[in-house]
């Protein structure tokens, strides 16, 4: 497609607190607010003891050591599923398809569940954090009419404060784990968010660096991972970042205007490869779309944020930069 605006898919255009009330909309997002191990059990365990009694599925998506504190409390129940976050969730932008809705999704259809997610604790990393709060942003939008509430603890005492007024952007009710008190967000505006963090990457020394077209694209799969090897990518993960570099690449041909370049390069322990083209993406929940069973194609974004170990991007008219990670 000459017009350099993608379509496949993956369309290109931008005592502790008491359990909250009972949502005015079939969804809710909310964020609590703590500071301390006890303020934590008190803002999450009444939300997740409710959902049990109300016979209402429920997921607890946070960190492992945080879990198990959690699971200490409640210990185990059919209608509760345990994940690590760090595990699960290490990639941002594959909590929503990956997570979220790998949970919402497999419940009978009308089910109301519940759902803790804390993507963002202390050590993340400035490029992990922007994808954090975009993620947050996008929660909004994903979940839009669906019979779900999805609680998000933020450790207001550790993270950086730049947090406090990204939590109040992306969320719009806020519960503060001291007070037991919930109120609407302010400033609550996910898309200003959204845009915020739609920022260009941070630059890099001169790499290795390949211009592809249509011709190039299975040579350029076999060069990059010529050079993720010679950078030291296990085998085990060789096969990701060719899979990764043939998804990317093929979307520049066919929705990016023809062609693009790619570079590869090593950083703190990984591996990274981004591909840069002409199109610009326009959906702002390209990739993180469970792909429905019965289409074919339309995956090819989501297939790159569930492999790669951390996705940033930055899109617009003049074009898209996709960033990926792979741990060594």
């Amino acid at each position: 497609m000459d017009s350099g605006v993608r379509d496949d898919g993956d369309r290109r255009t931008p005592a502790g607190p008491r359990e909250p009330p009972d949502p005015p909309g079939p969804f809710a997002h909310l964020a609590l607010l703590y500071r301390d191990e006890r303020e934590y059990l008190d803002g999450i365990l009444p939300f997740v003891r409710g959902a049990l009694t109300a016979g209402e599925p429920v997921a607890v998506a946070v960190p492992a050591e945080k879990l198990r504190l959690i699971q200490d409390e409640v210990g185990t129940d059919p209608g509760l599923r345990l994940v690590d976050m760090r595990e699960a969730g290490r990639n941002p932008g594959r909590i929503i398809p990956g997570v979220l809705h790998a949970f919402a999704d497999t419940q009978p259809p009308g089910t109301q569940v519940r759902i803790v997610g804390e993507p963002v604790w202390a050590d993340r990393t400035a490029a992990e954090y922007a994808a954090c709060v975009q993620h947050e942003a996008l929660i909004n939008l994903s979940f839009l009419g669906r019979r779900a509430t999805v609680l998000c603890p933020y450790d207001i005492r550790h993270l950086d404060p730049r947090a406090g007024a990204d939590v109040h952007a992306t969320h719009p009710v806020i519960l503060d784990a001291g007070s037991g008190r919930a109120r609407g967000s302010d400033s609550y505006a996910p898309e200003a968010a959204l845009a915020r963090y739609n920022e260009p990457l941070p630059p890099v020394p001169d790499v290795l660096a390949l211009a592809f077209d249509a011709e190039a694209l299975s040579e350029t799969r076999h060069l990059a991972t010529d050079e993720g090897a010679r950078l030291g990518l296990p085998a085990a993960r060789l096969a990701d970042l060719a899979l990764v570099t043939a998804e990317l690449t093929t979307n520049s041909v066919v929705h990016g205007g023809g062609s693009g370049s790619l570079r590869l390069w090593a950083a703190d322990g990984f591996v990274v490869c981004e591909v840069r083209d002409k199109g610009h993406l326009t959906d702002p929940l390209a990739g993180r779309r469970p792909a429905p069973r019965a289409r074919r194609g339309g995956r090819g974004l989501l297939l790159v944020n569930l492999l790669a170990d951390l996705v940033r991007m930055h899109t617009g008219p003049g074009g898209t930069t996709v960033r990926c990670w792979f741990r060594c």
